[in-house]
């Protein structure tokens, strides 16, 4: 009877596997298109967000490499309502000699549009600098005319060191890569912590920040040097920020935010510890202000990922679910805030033998319901682009 059940038990899983493998098993994917023609420069880290007007604007960097190029710049395209292809790429922010990189666009409480992005200082990512515009004046063709711009500073003080501290004592031990002539990762970083320069530069954007009913922003960050995250948050619509205290761990970095009905906030982060690689996961029980140290899901992870909330209430995913390569890319939701990921959508599936490269996801669910997602593509070293892909989550049920 045991061998019975099991055998129908395999065969009921059967189909269902195969649907989850597939790409657009439910035939939700409504369009998808490269933004511009696939091409040999470096395209990577785009952010998009819906204007008032209904116009999508979508921006990433590109240049002749990363963060030890500095040719590189923040380039922007916009698909103007009504219209079916995108505008050609503009330019929307560069700092001479430096590489600009990881833009996040977004919309304050009072429709002021945000440019967020990094300038590289001395080419290295720990020198990075917090850049950003603003503007209201955007509807027109084009690139946006920003009115203002500045550096974002934060200074992390004596609260920082203590939060690095304290949760590095309180996380499980190291059960691996021990040598007693080997200082100790932890307490290399809590060393590190103690330094008043590398604690106030360095921190990079990634993904769009949370803006909370009250009108809190809270704006993702991470840190190379540090190899986990933080968040800068502000209070007066984005005039001012200030640094929450560190989110702690072994490699959570590039953190996405998704809002609790309970109040509390999850981050969902890149690993960029030890393996095995996975999504590592952190909660704020106080609106941002300090975090739990992470933890690994269950969710297998290479690269960038994205969390947000459905308007109706699911949880949506974006990410690698592999840890061998960026060639496939998945939209997960859930019904149970993240406990279960009951539905998958695969946007790209290729083999790894394939070569495909598909990675570091934004997205926005426009008022029509229907969800933009935007992702680097790369399938040779000259077909690089941002890809577009549009989805109907009410057919993925």
């Amino acid at each position: 009877m045991m061998r019975q059940l099991l055998l129908l038990a395999i065969i009921l899983a059967i189909p269902f596997f195969g649907i989850s493998q597939k790409k657009n098993a439910y035939n939700s994917i409504v369009k998808e298109e490269f933004i511009f023609e696939p091409q040999s420069e470096h395209t990577h880290g785009s952010s998009i967000v819906e204007l008032p007007n209904g116009d999508l604007l979508v921006a990433w960097f590109q240049g002749s490499g990363e963060r030890t190029a500095d040719d590189v710049r923040i380039m922007g395209a916009r698909l103007e309502k009504g219209k079916t292809e995108w505008s050609k790429p503009f330019l929307m922010a560069d700092t001479p000699g430096l590489p600009d990189c990881n833009p996040v666009l977004f919309l304050n409480g009072k429709g002021k549009l945000f440019l967020v992005w990094i300038a590289v200082q001395g080419n290295m990512w720990e020198g990075s600098i917090l850049r950003t515009r603003t503007t209201t004046n955007y509807n027109n063709p084009g690139a946006p005319v920003w009115e203002w711009q500045d550096n974002i500073l934060i200074k992390p003080g004596s609260e920082f060191v203590e939060e690095v501290e304290k949760q590095f004592k309180a996380m499980p031990e190291l059960e691996h890569g021990w040598a007693g002539y080997a200082p100790l990762y932890d307490d290399m970083i809590i060393e590190a912590s103690k330094n008043k320069v590398n604690r106030s530069i360095g921190w990079m954007t990634r993904i769009k920040p949370l803006i909370l009913k009250t009108g809190r922003i809270i704006l993702p960050l991470y840190s190379d040097g540090y190899n986990f995250s933080i968040c800068a948050i502000s209070d007066d619509d984005g005039a001012t920020w200030r640094a929450s205290k560190p989110i702690v761990g072994r490699g959570p970095i590039q953190p996405a935010l998704a809002l609790r009905k309970n109040g509390n906030i999850v981050a969902y982060m890149r690993d960029s510890g030890d393996a095995p690689a996975r999504v590592q996961k952190s909660i704020s029980k106080d609106n941002g202000e300090s975090w739990s140290y992470s933890v690994k899901t269950d969710i297998p992870n290479e690269a960038s990922v994205e969390l947000f909330v459905l308007k109706d209430g699911r949880w949506a995913f974006v990410g690698n679910d592999i840890n061998d390569g960026r060639y496939r890319l998945v939209l997960m939701l859930s019904d149970d805030e993240g406990e279960t990921w009951k539905w998958k959508e695969y946007l790209e599936n290729d083999s790894k033998q394939g070569g495909g490269s598909y990675s570091y996801p934004s997205h926005v669910q426009t008022a029509d319901g229907l969800v933009h997602i935007t992702y680097s593509s790369r399938t040779s070293e000259t077909e690089k682009s941002i890809k577009h892909v549009v989805v109907d989550t009410d057919k993925i049920k």
